[in-house]
């Protein structure tokens, strides 16, 4: 294990201890000073049981593992179930004595933890990513597979640099590559049946088994058992399917590992849950951000002649067309232009993009940099056609363009933000675009979608990949 790792992990767990202790610590100075019925004993008895608890819920809801910490959602959601756990087990264990007081102490406690420990957890990986990107804090990779394979899992890991993985070796089915001693720029080392010579003389943390015709189920069980003791984590590409998250399950039917794929969730209780927050969430930042959406209006008016709402049709959910609301960024007769700039379109696939758009007005340049245009949209959110968090809302002209496969993307409610507005905006290829999208529709969670808004205030004040 790198010298890091241990720190990094350490730290987390002072944090989240330190985290909850304090809270609980304020949670029963408050109860004392609105003299809620708690005896000084009793209530010294109900924090120690309180820190008892939700500490017990972190360690069996594997909050600490290595393998989710500073990486992905998954982090936020063990955290998020753990303290939801602990509220459970507190509001019970409250219930079943009856204790005075217990239902205000459960549900002061169990929010305040979580609203403080996730914007620590958010601020300790900061640092962390920031090394990533200087190429510091990384898990060396052994790749294993075909060169296809590997050749694009490097292009991953090069393109994600804070998820903390970097490939320096390979291993193949001969111990030569294709195209001479490197794919890539990464040495091949050995031949597969060496992996675990390799792994113990190079002391690399995780062996990476991409797909090729020589992995049978036999050969990665021995690879496994020659790995144990090494340190090592073994992770092995499906390569059959393009899921993740909570969609999938490992089971074990028959005496044989199964992974289930679930179907993706677009109805229910969570779905239930998305559409309150969008409205709830929706009508606070209109709310707040009142005088901001004043102060545009009257620089755009000031600015330009035409009216300060651009209204312009697009498809939402099911292919259902709906009027989308943002602000006048362009000259009024934009959509006319439109066409005489089709030759030094610099978008790809079926997406208009111009870096330096001669429609675009001098405020419209600023709005569009901040997103500020896109604020408008909190309307659409507001009455139902929007999400806060989804794929990107397409023209008819795109959608009617789209194949099958592109076409779920309208199987959910169109964001106001999405993977693909904290992965590069405008920067992206449609290829990428498409990607990220349909990866939102098939592993759609409520702890990505916080995620994804959490992201979204850091790519746009950073002005990131808008244009």
């Amino acid at each position: 294990m790198n010298r890091w790792e241990p720190a990094y992990r350490r730290s987390v767990i002072a944090a989240d201890l330190l985290c909850t202790l304090l809270v609980v610590l304020l949670a029963g100075y408050l109860m004392s000073v609105n003299h809620v019925t708690f005896g000084p004993l009793h209530l010294v008895a109900l924090e120690a049981v309180t820190v008892v608890v939700v500490v017990g819920s972190l360690c069996v809801n594997r909050v600490w593992s290595a393998s989710v910490l500073g990486q992905g959602a998954e982090e936020f959601r063990r955290l998020g179930r753990a303290i939801g756990s602990a509220v459970v087990v507190m509001g019970l264990g409250a219930l079943a004595v009856g204790l005075p007081g217990g239902r205000s102490w459960v549900f002061l406690v169990g929010p305040a933890v979580a609203l403080v420990a996730f914007p620590v957890r958010y601020a300790l990986r900061r640092p962390l990513h920031r090394a990533r990107g200087e190429g510091r804090c990384l898990l060396p990779v052994l790749a294993a597979g075909n060169v296809d394979t590997v050749k694009d899992l490097i292009g991953r890991t090069r393109r994600a640099p804070h998820l903390g993985w970097r490939v320096d070796a390979i291993c193949t089915v001969d111990g030569r590559a294709e195209m001479g001693v490197e794919v890539d720029g990464i040495p091949v080392v050995g031949r597969f049946g060496e992996l675990a010579e390799q792994v113990r003389r190079g002391g690399y943390r995780i062996v990476a088994v991409t797909p090729d015709a020589y992995w049978t189920p036999k050969r990665l069980q021995q690879l496994a058992w020659d790995l144990e003791g090494s340190g090592t984590e073994m992770v092995v590409a499906p390569a059959l399917m393009d899921f993740a998250g909570p969609r999938l399950h490992v089971t074990g039917v028959l005496g044989m590992p199964l992974l289930r794929v679930s179907e993706p969730v677009f109805t229910g209780f969570r779905r239930v849950v998305k559409a309150t927050f969008d409205r709830l969430g929706s009508a606070v930042l209109l709310t707040l951000l009142a005088p901001v959406l004043l102060t545009v209006a009257v620089a755009i008016m000031i600015d330009s002649r035409g009216p300060v709402l651009y209204r312009q049709s697009r498809v939402g959910k099911d292919g259902v067309p709906f009027t989308i609301l943002k602000f006048r960024t362009m000259v009024t007769n934009a959509d006319a232009l439109r066409s005489q700039l089709q030759s030094v379109n610099e978008g790809s696939g079926v997406l208009f993009k111009m870096r330096r758009d001669p429609r675009v007005t001098g405020v419209g340049r600023v709005l569009r940099r901040y997103s500020l245009d896109e604020l408008p949209q909190l309307l659409n959110v507001l009455g139902g056609t929007m999400s806060l968090v989804g794929p990107r809302p397409p023209l008819p002209e795109e959608s009617a363009k789209y194949g099958p496969d592109v076409r779920r993307r309208l199987l959910v409610k169109p964001g106001l933000t999405g993977l693909w507005q904290v992965s590069g905006r405008s920067d992206l290829s449609w290829e990428e675009s498409v990607r990220l999208d349909l990866r939102y529709v098939e592993d759609w969670s409520l702890a990505l979608d916080a995620l994804i808004l959490w992201k979204t205030f850091r790519a746009v004040f950073g002005g990131q990949g808008a244009y």
